[in-house]
């Protein structure tokens, strides 16, 4: 089995979290500037097999596309096209960087650490992620 490439899309900053290869456990891989996303993921795919890039899918409340998604349209054409053997899947990712913050709360990040938007895009791609293993 090949892991599971969980991405949390951002203008600025793209959050990376993967499973392990039996895809039972996501965990933080890390956030990278959206200009440097494609030679990252080039690099990866060829140290580890993976199966499926999970791409997050913001939404409105009412189940509608978000503003954002005009951002990932274009990225995942061009994902598509770099990596046309990995299939790509969209998951639901509403809340995932409120539940991120609440998370670093919760596990005693100080003030000033929580400020730390790379380490929240990373644990959102997390969520996104174990989110999506609970259903299938």
């Amino acid at each position: 089995m090949g892991r599971i490439l969980a991405i949390d899309y951002g203008v600025k900053r793209i959050g990376l979290a993967v499973t392990d290869e039996m895809q039972m456990i996501a965990f933080g891989l890390t956030t990278i500037a959206t200009t440097e996303i494609f030679a990252f993921l080039s690099d990866y795919i060829t140290k580890e097999k993976v199966e499926l890039i999970l791409v997050g899918e913001p939404k409105q409340m009412d189940n509608t596309a978000s503003e954002s998604e005009v951002y990932i349209k274009p990225f995942l054409e061009k994902l598509a096209e770099k990596f046309p053997a990995i299939p790509i899947k969209r998951h639901d990712e509403r809340f995932t960087s409120k539940m991120a913050f609440q998370t670093m709360i919760d596990s005693g990040l100080k003030k000033k650490q929580r400020k730390n938007k790379a380490l929240i895009d990373e644990i959102s791609a997390t969520i996104i992620l174990q989110s999506y293993l609970s259903i299938v």
